[in-house]
């Protein structure tokens, strides 16, 4: 179930793509193209930053003078990776409880049209900043979890061979997350903070996947911070419809 699950959510990011020229949604993630900018930017600034102070203060802890300036170097080199792997978990989540007010009127409108059905459209400030305060919430609790368990695999990749298994994990708790914010702005209209919880981890599948693609276009210069989000919580619209309508196995 998972890997089938997995694969429906990878395939249905092209049906997302058609969706959103067919329905005309581009007009939405103007202001999250400038958010997601503005906070890359912010980003890799600290991660450069960040690297060269870490450099330093491991080069000073270097008791020998003997290869200081490789130690140096070294430190900087991990450092910022460590910075900008911390900053991707920030940078995301952070974007998607920002992108919120914008995201939840694409779910709508892809729910709409791919069921006919007739929603109340989020139009009011009053239900922005509830969607804000939602995302929020399901945000910050994914990016302390996430962080939570990444350090301990973070540590455990300096040992050979180990971090190859400790990488894959990385991956995959990077996508798990990043799919269950895209998969809220859905789920938001049916469940509530904990029920939510509870639908995405019986379809982890779902969520891994979607977050799989998530990621993988963050690494696309630019273009990748303008369209991941938007096109995410379009491709997770359409699994988290199909999960919703599921009947209950017998």
């Amino acid at each position: 179930m998972f890997w089938k699950d997995f694969s429906s959510a990878v395939r249905s990011y092209s049906q997302a793509l058609k969706l959103f020229n067919e329905l005309g949604l581009w007009k939405y993630v103007f202001v999250p193209i400038l958010i997601g900018l503005l906070l890359g930017a912010v980003v890799i600034f600290l991660a450069y930053i960040s690297a060269r102070k870490i450099g330093e203060w491991v080069a000073d802890i270097w008791p020998w003078d003997f290869l200081s300036g490789f130690i140096e170097g070294l430190g900087g080199v991990l450092g910022g990776i460590l910075v900008i792997l911390i900053g991707l978990m920030v940078f995301k989540h952070a974007v998607m409880a920002l992108a919120a007010p914008f995201m939840t009127p694409v779910s709508e409108k892809i729910e709409m049209h791919l069921t006919g059905r007739k929603l109340n459209p989020t139009d009011s400030m009053t239900e922005y900043i509830a969607a804000i305060v939602r995302a929020t919430r399901i945000n910050v609790r994914n990016l302390v979890l996430e962080i939570l368990t990444t350090i301990p695999l973070l540590i455990l990749g300096l040992i050979p061979v180990v971090n190859i298994v400790s990488t894959v994990l990385i991956f995959y708790i990077q996508s798990y997350y990043a799919g269950f914010g895209n998969m809220d702005y859905t789920l938001e209209r049916y469940r509530n903070y904990s029920g939510s919880v509870k639908f995405v981890r019986k379809h982890k599948g779902v969520a891994a996947g979607n977050g799989f693609i998530f990621i993988l276009l963050l690494f696309i210069p630019v273009i990748g911070i303008c369209i991941a989000l938007p096109l995410s919580t379009a491709a997770a619209t359409i699994d988290t419809i199909k999960k919703l309508d599921e009947k209950p196995s017998q």
